[in-house]
């Protein structure tokens, strides 16, 4: 079964309210996505922690109902 990109996107928000979130489907298949995630609490996170808060969100996701997320993350511009 595939996941909507509206349910990824809702499920990030969720764990990270101020997060302005992109979301494309890549392959039209609802099982591989690029995301962009930009938030204020990843100020000060390395790249990698920033993907982790991101990963959480989505509650293990991952390599099951979305099979493939490819995955941007940053800080608002001042």
């Amino acid at each position: 079964m595939a996941m909507a990109a509206n349910e990824i996107e809702r499920l990030i928000k969720a764990r990270i309210p101020d997060a302005a979130v992109t979301i494309r489907d890549l392959a039209g298949d609802g099982d591989h996505y690029a995301a962009t995630v930009i938030s204020e609490s990843f100020r000060g996170k390395s790249r990698v922690q920033q993907h982790q808060l991101v990963y959480e969100a989505l509650r293990g996701q991952m390599g099951g109902v979305l099979h493939a997320l490819a995955l941007q993350t940053g800080v608002p511009d001042a």
